[in-house]
This record gives C-alpha cells, structure tokens and sequence, in this order.
C-alpha cells in the first residue's frame, strides 16, 4: 500500500467559486496515474465518504492526459461566510493525504 502524501506529485485544494471546492491529485509518471486509476479507489464515493457529501454530489474527472484526477463537490459553508475556517479552500485536501492506495511503488517513479 502506498499513500497519497507518498506517491503523488500534487495534492491541493483551492475554491471553484465561493460555494464549491476542488481536490486535485496530480501523479508524475503515466506509470503511477495509471497504476492509481486501475485501483478505483480515487472515485466519487471515496471523496464523498472523505468530505461527508452524497457520490452525486461530486463531480470526478480522471485527466489522464495530465496525470491527474480532479473532483469538484460543495462546499459546507460558502467561502467567508460565518463559520468558515478556510476561505480560500486551500487546507481542505489534508483527508486525501491519508489514503491508501493499494499499489507497490514502480521502477521508474520517483523517490
């Protein structure tokens, strides 16, 4: 097994407008994206289950062109609302840092 945090190359968050958020995971070798897509375990449920929103609710995109998955879901609260502790979403992708990916690290990824 292999963690996000481990094996990829980008993981970050940021707002898609005040009332919606984006997780992107980026790998660096078409080796790993496609070790990672063959698992299924990046998907709308697991970003569901992670950020307690409905599977429908998230809007997944594997881009394979750039080594990437994306997944845009709702925000709990609109960015500067009151109450909200991230405005502008960027410390929202920690929970996809702990997933375990079931994997065994390939000869040509990086260290």
């Amino acid at each position: 097994m292999a963690r996000i945090r481990d094996i990829a190359k980008v993981c970050k968050s940021k707002n898609a407008g005040p009332f919606q958020l984006t997780l992107d995971v980026v790998f660096e070798t078409r080796s790993l994206y496609d070790a990672v897509a063959a698992t299924g375990v990046l998907s709308p449920e697991l970003i569901g289950r992670l950020y307690n929103v409905a599977p429908e609710d998230v809007l997944f995109t594997p881009y394979p062109a750039g080594l990437a998955f994306k997944a845009t879901i709702p925000r709990a609260i609109p960015a500067g609302d009151l109450g909200d502790s991230d405005v502008y979403g960027c410390q929202q992708h920690a929970p996809l840092l702990e997933v375990d990916i079931p994997i065994n690290r390939l000869a040509d990824d990086p260290v």
